[in-house]
């Protein structure tokens, strides 16, 4: 059995960390999070030391390792802009690390935690996990046992819609999340480069507050990209079955059914990791790369090859005039 700490604790996606840890046989020691409202806790581990204030919890986690309690992960689920720092108290702590998508903002700081890593001892590790989905992964069989000199036409559609409070938490700014590309689209762009090859060109049509779209030239296909966070753009038949999130990728036109599934993946990713088969800091850079140039690439609107959700009527921010 492993010790684990978590950072981040209240986020939207640490109780599939917590439900990874408890389901892979392991143990949370004590937790983190600004945030006190964290009743999920009870589901899993509800003899956790929980800290509202950082400097607490280092102490704490620093006393067990003096102890011979000593931390053996710690995971991350803080805000984007943290994970570095987060990483970087994880090896210092002694620990390995296991860190939310995207693993940092920027490429160079992928160069920069790689020899924070190799100075430490420790290994970082990262979630990619769409790479466990089984659909995914039968599509990248498909691809490798096709023919070499294919180029497959995608279009990729994520819509995952969110509310007011989403402009108003880190979420909502683009220096602390990395814009709509990076926190909702990143491990996707992952997905799609590690089934279809490396990112030969890219060109963004559309990046707005809550939407972003363009198009990119893999070595092995073109994808056509759409992203949004605006309820607005679900198709009706989801919402009539109060759905908020529709996930589409077709291959040459043919629907890749991956709805499914995705609860497990953290779990899986975790049994990868404990069994010394996870993805590490380098695994991540091209995606890293890929929203890096998102984000600072001038869109050029609805001229070419665009995905035809891009063409939809533009929303105002909920808090402009």
């Amino acid at each position: 059995m492993k010790n684990f700490a978590l950072i981040g604790a209240a986020g939207y996606i640490a109780p599939r960390h917590m439900k990874a840890i408890k389901d892979t046989g392991n143990d949370l020691l004590a937790a983190y999070d600004p945030y006190d409202g964290v009743g999920i806790m009870d589901s899993y581990f509800p003899e956790a030391d929980y800290f509202t204030e950082f400097e607490r919890f280092d102490r704490h986690v620093d006393r067990l390792k003096r102890n011979d309690s000593r931390i053996d992960f710690v995971s991350i689920c803080s805000p984007n802009y943290l994970h570095d720092s987060h990483i970087r108290f994880g090896l210092r702590s002694g620990a390995d690390v296991i860190c939310e998508k995207p693993i940092v903002l920027n490429p160079w700081n992928v160069d920069a935690l790689q020899e924070a890593e190799k100075d430490s001892g420790q290994d970082v590790y990262t979630i990619l996990q769409l790479r466990h989905h089984e659909a995914i992964k039968a599509l990248k069989k498909k691809v490798e046992d096709g023919p070499s000199d294919k180029i497959y036409d995608i279009d990729l559609t994520y819509l995952t819609s969110r509310g007011k409070w989403y402009y108003t938490s880190w979420k909502g700014e683009l220096e602390k999340s990395g814009g709509i590309a990076t926190n909702i689209g990143v491990h996707f762009y992952d997905m799609l480069t590690w089934v279809f090859g490396g990112l030969k060109g890219q060109t963004v049509h559309l990046h707005t507050h809550d939407r972003a779209s363009g198009i990119m030239h893999l070595e092995r296909a073109n994808v056509r990209w759409f992203l949004s966070i605006n309820f607005d753009l679900i198709p009706e038949k989801e919402k009539q079955q109060g759905k908020r999130t529709y996930r589409s990728i077709t291959v040459d036109g043919e629907e890749i059914e991956f709805s499914h599934g995705f609860t497990e993946l953290h779990t899986a990713s975790y049994d990868a990791i404990l069994k010394g088969q996870g993805y590490r800091i380098g695994d991540t850079r091209e995606a890293i790369q890929i929203v890096h140039d998102i984000r600072h690439a001038e869109p050029i609107g609805l001229k070419g090859e665009y995905h035809p959700l891009a063409g939809s009527p533009l929303s105002k921010h909920p808090f402009s005039m």
